[in-house]
């Protein structure tokens, strides 16, 4: 009878010992989603800031090469404004010889 009670005895234990190692096994899950998601939501907010950095480097990257071009048009038009009038007044003197010659 000792024997019986004895195994009766493991068996309750056993159980007991399995349904603690369920009820640890849940709360654990539990804590592992929870740690999970915040490491997610971490991943997901460092995301977004690289992103956003990215973008904003793009941007002024962007902004930096239009301006070195707007300032190169600018050079290259002041120069050929330059070579035009330069090019008018020859024309303006022989204009005016023509002018004076005629009225004359």
């Amino acid at each position: 009878m000792a024997e019986i009670s004895d195994a009766i005895a493991m068996i309750k234990k056993a159980e007991s010992d399995a349904e603690q190692l369920i009820v640890d096994s849940k709360a654990q899950s539990k804590d592992l989603i929870a740690e999970s998601r915040l490491k997610a939501e971490e991943f997901v907010s460092e995301a977004v800031i690289a992103a956003e950095e990215e973008a904003q480097k793009t941007v002024f990257d962007a902004e930096d090469k239009a301006k070195k071009e707007a300032q190169t048009i600018a050079e290259k038009s002041k120069g050929e404004v330059k070579a035009l009038k330069d090019k008018s007044m020859v024309n303006v003197d022989e204009a005016a010889s023509i002018i004076v010659k005629n009225i004359l």
